[in-house]
């Protein structure tokens, strides 16, 4: 299993709206609107790399008002 944060930047005043879009989306298990450089820290679970990305492309970056993401994959050292 593939663990991450997705850090996300959207249009002004969509923060919440995106949040709760996100929230939604199958394998994300928490989305909360913060203040920042980012407006929405997203943690997401997969069962891999490829699929994780996918989720990424696929699904969060087609939710609208979204304008950048940065995705975060959790390590452990």
């Amino acid at each position: 299993m593939v663990h991450a944060y997705i850090l996300v930047q959207t249009e002004v005043g969509k923060a919440a709206e995106v949040a709760l879009a996100i929230g939604q989306i199958p394998g994300v298990t928490q989305a909360d609107d913060v203040t920042g450089p980012y407006d929405v820290i997203v943690r997401a679970e997969s069962d891999n790399v490829d699929d994780l990305g996918r989720m990424v492309v696929a699904q969060i970056q087609g939710v609208a008002g979204i304008t950048r993401t940065l995705t975060c994959p959790i390590v452990h050292i």
